[in-house]
């Protein structure tokens, strides 16, 4: 495993596994056991996704000892204060069966954000949080934060695939030394992605699928990825992608494949924010 390391000392490693849309208790904690199982030491959920129990049970009926598991979890807009971050995080923590969180994230830079990382500044300096972040940031909204609080985002979990690269973001997170993760790192499918004429060519050099193609070059960004999938041939290929090294014809290649904009959300988009924001959890 390869990590990076978040500006305030702590390790991440560089691959995890996502939960996103695995609401099913029996079938998410399953998943997660098979990850763990392979070796993945990373997971990440979400209040959102309606699984926290599921990993929380996981990950303790796995024997792993608490310290070697890196657990991340975020917070939803219905609970961005101050007090109601806090509270949120406490209520994480307890379904998770944790007494600290490795990385909290805020899941979308809305509401009243800038009290609720003011609650998470104060859960980090209580020890209760390793770490501190954002998720869904764009360049001017994470510079912003930075420039404001004492505490600046430790990583920006965003979307980041070959279809989606976001150049401007990754610089700016390199100035504010943010650790950048990708979230839909396979772009959801679209553009032919398991079967992309790129993709495919380039891994065929060396024994590898484009989803391995795909998060290689990620991974060579310095981007931490967060592959999702249920099924545990998938998770386990995922998993092997630190056994060869893209060339730098590789990744040329695959940067011209950025179109410059996401398939899958548009956050400039007033109707996206209004139902972001209609939605509780």
């Amino acid at each position: 495993m390869e990590y990076r390391t978040l500006y305030n000392g702590v390790k991440i490693p560089m691959l995890g596994l996502g939960v996103f849309q695995i609401p099913d208790y029996a079938q998410a904690k399953a998943v997660v056991a098979t990850a763990l199982e392979t070796g993945y030491r990373l997971i990440d959920t979400a209040q959102a996704y309606g699984n926290e129990q599921a990993v929380g049970d996981a990950v303790k009926e796995s024997g792993l000892p608490r310290e070697e598991v890196f657990l991340t979890t975020k917070l939803w807009i219905q609970d961005f204060s101050y007090d109601g971050a806090i509270q949120a995080a406490r209520r994480s923590m307890e379904r998770l069966g944790v007494e600290y969180l490795d990385l909290l994230l805020l899941h979308q830079p809305m509401g009243d954000y800038c009290s609720a990382w003011r609650g998470l500044e104060t859960l980090y300096r209580e020890g209760k949080l390793r770490a501190i972040g954002m998720a869904n940031c764009y360049p001017h909204v994470l510079a912003d934060l930075c420039e404001t609080f004492a505490i600046k985002p430790m990583l920006n979990q965003v979307e980041l695939h070959p279809f989606f690269q976001q150049p401007r973001n990754l610089a700016t997170m390199e100035a504010y030394q943010v650790v950048p993760q990708a979230w839909g790192p396979f772009n959801e499918g679209l553009h032919d992605f398991f079967h992309h004429p790129v993709l495919e060519e380039i891994g065929g050099k060396y024994g590898k699928s484009a989803a391995q193609v795909a998060l290689r070059w990620n991974l060579q960004r310095g981007v931490v990825v967060i592959p999702k999938s249920v099924h545990a041939d998938r998770i386990r290929e995922n998993f092997q992608v630190f056994d060869f090294t893209l060339s730098p014809e590789d990744m040329a290649q695959i940067q011209a494949l950025d179109t410059g904009r996401s398939e899958i959300v548009d956050h400039f988009d007033p109707q996206w924010i209004r139902m972001l924001h209609q939605h509780t959890v």
